[in-house]
């Protein structure tokens, strides 16, 4: 899987539906989601931003700006009553003004062009990595395994290799200091 540029540089000619539509996310966000959320639909605008042609380029502001938000809302489980923050799919499109069936159908373009799914490695939260199982597995001569239970030179291997977000047995080896 290509790794996911997360930066909010996008084309000049872009600049203004990019902005448009981060000012519509980022208040959404402020108001009932997080900061987590709000940077990673920024990233998601501006890769939406960089395609040629851009989806962005046609169509209401306000319907991409919830259509990028219920996408990453859904590849986070947003929208399960468990998760925090938990939002319904009508609840986040009426905080943009549009109807589900709108915010649903831009959230479908937007899954498709940027190929997300749940639980996506590149789209998941950071505060959600630890229990997101596809982030930690990875085929080692033709197995899957899981890179936690490996030993700390696999991790390594894995982690400058851009597999992984961080080394795990690192984070155990700090977490016991602190406790002590």
């Amino acid at each position: 899987m290509a790794k996911t540029a997360k930066s909010e540089k996008v084309p000049t000619t872009m600049q203004s539906t990019y902005e448009s539509i981060v000012r519509l996310t980022d208040e959404v966000s402020r108001k009932t989601l997080n900061a987590e959320y709000a940077h990673f639909i920024r990233y998601a605008t501006a890769a939406l931003c960089r395609k040629r042609p851009s989806p962005l380029a046609k169509g209401h502001i306000n319907t991409w700006a919830c259509g990028i938000a219920y996408a990453i809302g859904a590849v986070n489980f947003l929208f399960d009553k468990s998760q925090t923050p938990h939002l319904s799919a009508a609840e986040l499109c009426q905080a943009f003004g549009v109807s589900q069936s709108a915010g649903s159908a831009k959230a479908k373009v937007v899954k498709d062009v940027l190929g997300l799914f749940q639980l996506h490695p590149e789209w998941c939260l950071p505060s959600k990595l630890d229990s997101n199982p596809l982030v930690w597995m990875l085929s080692v001569n033709g197995l899957m395994v899981e890179l936690r239970s490996m030993p700390r030179e696999v991790q390594q291997i894995a982690y400058q290799k851009g597999f992984i977000p961080y080394i795990p047995a690192d984070q155990a080896h700090d977490s016991e200091r602190r406790n002590t």
